[in-house]
């Protein structure tokens, strides 16, 4: 480095160039466009997790709520607002879950033919009776990037879990 008489360093000679200064901003911005996408896939596909895991649970619920209390459980799907609801026998009970932003019910099972209407809102209601049959209720859930969850009731044993939609589907 160049310096004066005195030892110091010019004032010349000090600090960055413009070019200098644009290759780093310049490698900078393709750090972050090159990160950017797989970023946000990855929150999505967290979000679509969590919202997944959340159905299981709030089912869960349902069910040991119907077993245990020996109560009438309803579930009420709606893909409109993407809200399941849960109302109890037992004056009062009710909870509600909404799904998260960017999560949408894309379909819930078993699938009614296309000329049957439950109530014209689009809702559709599961009742679970204590001691009873577990009635089989699915939901599939999609995220903003189209990857797609499937949540099951099983029919035999009463436990919900989450599963890869079928290729064919």
């Amino acid at each position: 480095m160049p310096t004066s008489s005195a030892g110091r360093i010019n004032a010349a000679d000090a600090g960055l160039t413009l070019i200098e200064m644009m290759v780093v901003v310049l490698l900078i911005s393709l750090m972050v466009g090159i990160s950017y996408p797989a970023i946000t896939s990855g929150i999505d596909s967290m979000r679509l997790k969590a919202a997944t895991n959340g159905v299981v649970s709030f089912l869960d619920y349902g069910l040991s709520r119907a077993d245990r209390r020996q109560q009438m459980m309803e579930i009420t799907v709606s893909k409109a607002s993407n809200t399941l609801e849960m109302r109890s026998s037992e004056p009062g009970f009710y909870r509600k879950m909404s799904l998260p932003d960017g999560i949408s019910i894309v379909q819930v099972f078993p699938a009614l033919p296309e000329d049957s209407s439950v109530d014209g809102s689009g809702n559709r209601d599961f009742v679970m009776y204590p001691g009873g049959t577990v009635p089989p209720l699915g939901l599939e859930l999609v995220n903003r990037r189209n990857v797609q969850l499937l949540v099951r009731v099983d029919p035999i044993t009463g436990v919900p879990h989450v599963e890869a939609p079928p290729a064919n589907e």
